[in-house]
């Protein structure tokens, strides 16, 4: 086998002209364009130290669209994957940033939003063309898996279970114990919270994750994460409605887990109309014919389900199944990164559309 000593091309070259994190990364930088005085911001007058936070931020982002399951590997494929030095923004002579580096600037990201104020600059560029509109929209939320095991929850008071077997992954007995968030805790992560989804699924540490859709285009125009609570879904959906620009007329569909009283008025009083599915087993249902008669209502039955692929997509393909970060705010770092990168997957091909 020979080396070659020297190259004559460019990074750019080596990247097909039809790959598809082409039309991505220019909708990205032209975000990044956007976000100059917020960097700014967020170092010291003298100048910028450390690497720039619009390359951290492209590598977060690559992380995410292509599940690149942790930091280190990440950088480890910046030191020989053209594709990813060439949308991150290194040369063929830089050498890649250390992985601690994303630990060393995450409180700086996070006290800036920077993940947040990327999720609308790239929503502004579909606004601009014309691909959302402020009546229909879908709600729903999920759970997503805190890194944290069953063994870290302990009691607030008292003793904790006696413990056996090695000292890394030691054995817990909780035979006979009733755990419950009031009553216990994580002693890895104490933000999150034990949770389950139906009465035949496991208790599990997790956070709540909860985004709002705009129906015409299924891209997601408002996100939250929060503590898993039994009443969070109801009322990020709420908060997340109420930011919703326009006076118009508006509608929300959603399934069952959305069908009591107060939601329902709720969403009413601010001048939304419940598409929600009818939960009527054992029970009677909040929504009654003023709702149910109107053709829109089927329809929003029918687009609501294409939220579940928001879901899907960051926790089959990106990093959202469950997170490698402890507490609120570090979730919801990674939480506001997965949702952009389900609308940069989305957005190339409905700009295209939209000329």
């Amino acid at each position: 086998m020979q080396d070659t000593l020297f190259t004559m091309r460019s990074l750019n070259s080596f990247v097909p002209a039809d790959h598809p994190l082409r039309p991505v990364r220019e909708i990205l930088d032209a975000a990044l364009k956007n976000m100059d005085r917020l960097f700014e911001a967020m170092y010291a007058k003298s100048g910028r130290d450390s690497i720039a936070p619009e390359k951290l931020l492209r590598g977060l982002m690559l992380q995410v669209l292509y599940g690149v399951r942790s930091e280190r590997m990440l950088v480890e494929q910046l030191g020989y994957n053209l594709l990813f030095r060439w949308f991150v923004g290194l040369t063929m002579d830089d050498a890649p940033w250390d992985h601690s580096t994303f630990s060393k600037n995450r409180d700086r990201l996070i006290q800036a939003d920077a993940c947040g104020e990327l999720f609308e600059l790239v929503l502004d560029q579909a606004r601009a063309k014309g691909l959302l509109s402020a009546e229909h929209f879908s709600v729903d939320g999920t759970l997503i898996r805190a890194w944290a095991s069953q063994k870290s929850f302990v009691p607030k008071d008292g003793s904790p279970p006696p413990r056996g077997g090695s000292k890394s992954n030691p054995e817990v007995d909780f035979r006979g114990q009733k755990r419950s968030n009031e009553t216990h805790f994580s002693r890895t992560d104490p933000q999150c919270q034990l949770y389950r989804k139906s009465k035949n699924a496991e208790a599990l540490p997790s956070y709540m994750g909860h985004v709002l859709m705009e129906n015409r285009s299924g891209l997601v125009v408002d996100r939250r994460l929060t503590q898993a609570t039994g009443k969070a879904e109801r009322q990020a959906a709420l908060a997340m409605l109420k930011g919703q620009p326009g006076k118009g007329p508006k509608t929300v569909g959603a399934d069952k887990g959305y069908d009591t009283a107060d939601f329902v008025q709720a969403c009413r009083d601010i001048g939304v109309t419940p598409h929600v599915a009818q939960n009527d087993s054992r029970r009677a249902s909040a929504i009654d014919e003023r709702t149910t008669r109107h053709p829109g209502y089927a329809i929003s039955q029918v687009v609501r389900k294409l939220i579940e692929t928001v879901f899907g997509d960051a926790k089959q393909h990106g990093t959202l199944r469950q997170v490698k970060l402890r507490g609120l705010d570090k979730v919801e770092q990674v939480f506001a990164l997965a949702v952009t990168a389900v609308n940069l997957r989305r957005m190339p091909k409905l700009m295209a559309g939209a000329g």
